[in-house]
């Protein structure tokens, strides 16, 4: 441990936010030591029950806190498994002899303020190392910041520049008109007579010339580039070249995992919706889910009437999508009564994710909403559960977080576009022109 003040052993102490986020973050600080304050094992103890995600990492941790500590006790510094690993230990909250004491300095008795007590202290007994706290919590981390304390956001798994931020298609203008006449002719271009560069699989292009134009994606099948037609589904015709692309990424029986982000009102999920019905002979059921991110960050325990009546208005921007679609046709309408059916039949359901955790997603179109507020084990661990004949597909707004955890860099959504482009099973479409009214327009441009 005597090493030169630039190169110091760190520390990296560890906030019951980061351990609900990614169970496995102890292993992820390289040569460097980790330490958990034992608040966090007293808040972990309090997630262990339940079905949502943060439960199951609360769960998987203390297990593997049970493992490392089979012949050690946990304040004796254990080696983690691993070549280049550091060790690990759990950490008192003080020992009285703190010249600074965050519960004073804060004027309350809350587990933040032990935690922070907690680095304090190791900080003052290892003062050859860095003490580092590590927190999802922003609030926390200046709390730290206030006390002299250095703070980080985890931080394993972050998308570090969203200004190139996979869009899944782009604009090439002046492309040979012969070559633009040539695609809306044949549907295909034989050979890369546009010139386009860097091809990526299941990309999209608006190819122009002037006035002349056609929409177009790579199909990593044959290599060629394909004329992209615009289609409707279920009464949803697509209103700009954007959602063209997501619809026709929706129907294409290939590619099995599709991401559609953008602000409210670009149609992400009223496509998937309507995409998905107009598959409904290809797939045994349709699953379409959110996320449930209560007002305040309170579980819905609090909320008032049984299990339906709290989830309810959770549900209903995607029960307003599904009556959308049906709204396009007369009662009487065929299509509308097979709607109905398929609601009846379980063909079509809704559902808080948090119930289709342990479900295999075979024969299944999986939609899921809001997938912003998800963390990117949360979305490998629904991708994981694909099985046979399924197709995915995630809808969300990464500028519009209600996650108090999670921002435009650490959540599932932004994760699987940057970590998944150019997959031949993947395709990504940013939607950017809003469709809902003039007015959600003005507001998404200028509020």
């Amino acid at each position: 441990m005597d090493r030169k003040k630039g190169n110091k052993k760190k520390i990296y102490v560890l906030d019951t936010s980061v351990i609900l986020h990614d169970h496995n973050a102890i292993n992820n600080f390289g040569e460097h030591d980790v330490a958990i304050p034992i608040t966090v094992l007293e808040e972990l103890d309090n997630f262990k029950r339940g079905n949502e995600n943060k439960n199951f990492e609360a769960r998987e941790f203390i297990r593997r806190i049970d493992k490392l500590s089979k012949s050690n006790t946990l304040q004796d510094w254990i080696p983690l498994n691993g070549k280049g690993k550091g060790k690990f230990k759990i950490v008192m909250n003080g020992n009285g002899n703190l010249n600074v004491d965050a519960e004073k300095v804060f004027d309350e008795r809350k587990p933040d303020h032990k935690i922070l007590n907690a680095a304090l202290s190791l900080k003052k007994e290892e003062k050859n190392s860095i003490v580092i706290l590590v927190t999802k919590d922003i609030n926390l981390r200046i709390k730290a910041k206030a006390l002299n304390i250095n703070a980080e956001d985890y931080e394993t798994g972050n998308v570090k520049d969203l200004t190139d931020l996979y869009m899944g298609k782009e604009q090439i203008n002046n492309i040979p008109s012969n070559v633009i006449q040539n695609i809306m002719e044949k549907g295909y271009l034989e050979e890369d007579t546009a010139g386009i560069k860097n091809k990526i699989d299941n990309h999209y292009y608006i190819l122009k010339n002037g006035k002349s134009s056609s929409l177009a994606f790579f199909n990593p099948e044959n290599r060629h580039f394909e004329r992209v037609a615009s289609q409707e589904s279920y009464g949803i015709v697509p209103r700009n070249a954007e959602q063209t692309f997501a619809l026709h990424a929706i129907l294409n029986p290939n590619i099995r995992l599709v991401t559609l982000q953008g602000v409210a009102g670009t149609g992400k999920t009223l496509l998937a919706l309507a995409g998905a019905i107009q598959q409904r002979k290809r797939y045994k059921q349709i699953v379409l889910a959110r996320p449930i991110v209560p007002l305040s960050n309170k579980d819905i325990g609090y909320l008032p009437g049984d299990v339906n009546e709290k989830i309810d208005p959770y549900m209903e921007p995607l029960w307003d999508n599904l009556n959308f679609i049906k709204n396009q046709f007369s009662d009487n309408d065929r299509k509308h009564r097979l709607i109905v059916e398929m609601q009846k039949n379980s063909k079509i359901i809704i559902t808080p994710l948090t119930y289709i955790r342990g479900r295999s997603l075979s024969n299944i179109i999986f939609i899921v909403d809001e997938a912003q507020n998800l963390t990117p084990h949360e979305v490998k661990t629904i991708i994981t559960r694909a099985g046979e004949n399924s197709k995915i597909i995630f809808t969300g707004d990464v500028n519009q977080i209600d996650s108090p955890y999670l921002d435009e860099h650490s959540n599932g959504l932004t994760y699987i576009i940057d970590r998944l482009k150019g997959n031949p099973l993947f395709a990504h479409v940013t939607l950017e022109r809003g469709e809902r009214s003039e007015l959600a327009n003005l507001a998404n441009e200028l509020l």
